[in-house]
């Protein structure tokens, strides 16, 4: 009876393992669903540009994998879905959008704004007035928007390229869109494959297969244990005798050696059997162990449950946003790549001396005194050139917090020169969607400068009106009141307000007027005098808020010296100023010189009631201009 429950048991474990190792098997082949599912979007290409809005990239969670197929240039952005429709409101498009069926929808989309012919439009600097040199800023604005093309727009995130077909693995959030677009004139490829993943793991597959491998194993056992017992239970079985007396044996009786060698032999035997018998049965286990190993051998990762990890994360610093802040301007990476893209292209007008090529970058103080020094460099050939503008690294960037246009975002750049280390500390504006970011004030901080603490970049920050009385001192007013300082020194109005123990322009612009003066007495040995103002220049000051609610101010100052004969007969010679003699033309004057420097200076103003003073964080100052006085 024994054995009989053994064996049932052991069927019992087969029929298990069967069902469990072939439900494993199962959930691995016939009943694993695909690995990814797919949305194809057809257009009728009667548009140059398709947008693709990011409820239909984000219908189903995971990366997207966009497929465009185009017979040309395939061309593939991505920004956020305001900014994307702002650069499209003057052109025809084609929208995609998720429908009230949870269905994808494509629609043409009208122009909202009315385009502007490219060879017409002007544009001012971002503050809505004139570049330094108080002349009109002509750097395009719009361009028509059937001859845009859409590569290398600040606005985009990122951009990618291809001939013929265009696949791109995304993660984009809800308010992120896609533009996708052939050369902004040909029609935008009109089969685009949106693919997701589709989570097909099977957590209990290896479980099944493995626990189905070990039943199997123990159904073995079972079988061979009855298997074995029953073997025994059909053996003769013999009454107990008698023994008789035990008599001593001669070894020499050859019988009797034969007989124990009999008796011996057949105990031998009885091992040898015994040990075959058990060589057998491991012969028999062995198929379940192979099948087990096999299988086991077969599960990938997504075939076992995933235990998540126990470790509690540690907390991190909550960052709130106030309600109803706009987005930032830009994102960390976004700035990083326009400022790679000007210093490229400064670089490359520093080196051509091509002020056409450095107006698409720079505006302002910064594109006025770069006109300038290639005017010098084009007269003088051992004139130096400006500093460069550094690309990398980016240390900080602070962009405003806006929806609209213009738009602002500050950064500070190391210098990745290890001879020439410098920290420069940039202004950039955008002054609609279809332009440029262009450095309007840029300067070099020291390396005792210490910021005031700053929003992140992910945050941003609001820009400070000119005219703002929240701070100690409006930023409209900054630029004149350093003026005064820079006139009357102690005897100003505006000293006590300012931190002069720590400035470092102030001497600076005193040791130049010294060095005037004494270039002036040696050409005109009495003869001529030098007088000199400062006042605020044309740039309208650029203000960010700071956390501490002051603000970083950039503001643009003039100082000027004017050269003048005293007596009548006299005149000024510049046989000792190539640069003024190369602006103005001429190498002498009987009314005497004017020469003009700008001053890029930024400032940290603190908040209105705050007993700290302004703080001068950084500053470039360079030649600007020199003429005949009248």
């Amino acid at each position: 009876m024994v054995h009989s429950v053994r064996f049932v048991w052991a069927v019992v474990a087969f029929i298990i393992a069967a069902v469990m190792i072939g439900a494993g098997i199962a959930q691995r082949t016939v009943f694993q669903g695909p690995a990814e599912t797919s949305q194809t979007i057809q257009t009728d290409q009667s548009t140059a540009y398709t947008m693709i809005d990011g409820a239909v990239l984000g219908n189903l969670p995971g990366a997207q994998t966009l497929r465009v197929d185009g017979d040309a240039n395939v061309f593939v952005s991505y920004g956020r879905t305001e900014d994307m429709r702002a650069w499209l409101s003057d052109a025809e498009y084609t929208s995609v959008t998720m429908g009230d069926q949870n269905t994808v929808e494509t629609s043409v989309v009208e122009p909202t704004v009315e385009s502007t012919p490219a060879d017409s439009t002007t544009a001012t600097d971002a503050t809505g007035g004139t570049d330094a040199t108080g002349t009109a800023d002509t750097t395009t604005g719009t361009q028509t928007a059937g001859a845009r093309s859409p590569v290398g727009s600040d606005l985009w995130l990122d951009e990618f390229e291809q001939t013929g077909t265009l696949t791109q693995t995304l993660q984009l959030p809800a308010d992120m869109s896609v533009l996708v677009a052939s050369d902004g004139q040909a029609p935008a490829p009109s089969t685009i494959t949106v693919t997701w993943p589709v989570d097909n793991s099977t957590p209990w597959a290896g479980p099944l297969i493995v626990g189905g491998g070990v039943v199997l194993l123990i159904g073995l056992v079972l079988y061979v244990l009855g298997i074995r017992h029953v073997r025994r239970s059909r053996r003769p079985r013999r009454k107990g005798l008698p023994l008789p007396v035990t008599e001593p044996i001669s070894i020499a009786d050859g019988e009797d050696k034969g007989m124990i060698s009999e008796s011996t032999r057949r105990r031998g035997t009885g091992r040898t059997r015994g040990a075959l018998g058990s060589g057998r049965r491991a012969l028999i286990a062995l198929p379940a162990l192979g099948v087990s190993a096999a299988l086991f051998a077969g599960c990938s990762a997504d075939a076992w449950p995933q235990i998540a990890a126990s470790d509690s994360p540690s907390p991190s610093a909550t960052v709130i946003v106030p309600e109803g802040q706009f987005p930032p301007a830009v994102t960390e990476a976004q700035a990083q790549r326009i400022v790679s893209k000007i210093s490229q292209t400064v670089a490359q007008a520093d080196a051509a001396m091509d002020a056409t090529a450095a107006e698409t970058r720079l505006t302002g103080p910064a594109l006025a005194e770069r006109k300038t020094n290639y005017t010098l460099r084009a007269a003088i050939p051992d004139r130096p050139a400006l500093p460069a503008i550094p690309a990398e690294p980016v240390q900080i960037t602070l962009p405003q917090t806006t929806n609209a246009w213009p738009r602002t975002v500050m950064t500070v750049v190391e210098s990745a020169d290890a001879s020439a280390p410098t920290t420069t500390i940039m202004m950039m504006t955008q002054d609609d969607p279809w332009s440029e970011y262009r450095a309007s004030y840029v300067g070099n901080l020291e390396a005792s400068t210490n910021l005031p603490e700053l929003a992140a970049p992910y945050v941003g920050a609001t820009q400070v009106p000119p005219d703002s009385s929240f701070l100690v001192m409006p930023p409209n007013e900054l630029a004149t009141a350093y003026a005064d300082l820079i006139n009357n020194g102690q005897n100003s109005a505006s000293w006590s307000k300012f931190d002069t123990a720590n400035d470092l322009l102030l001497p600076a612009i005193e040791e130049n007027k010294k060095k005037r003066t004494d270039e002036l007495n040696q050409t005109g040995a009495g003869t001529a005098e030098i007088s000199f103002t400062a006042s605020a220049g044309p740039t309208d000051p650029i203000a960010l808020a700071t956390l501490d609610t002051g603000a970083i101010v950039a503001v643009n100052v003039y100082e000027s010296d004017t050269a003048k004969p005293t007596n009548a007969d006299a005149v000024i010679k510049l046989d000792n100023n190539p640069a003024v003699k190369a602006l103005t033309g001429v190498d002498q004057s009987a009314t005497g010189f004017t020469t003009t420097y700008s001053d890029q200076i930024f400032f940290y103003v603190p908040s209105q009631g705050s007993d700290d003073p302004i703080r001068l964080l950084g500053y470039r100052s360079s030649l600007l201009e020199a003429k005949v006085s009248p």
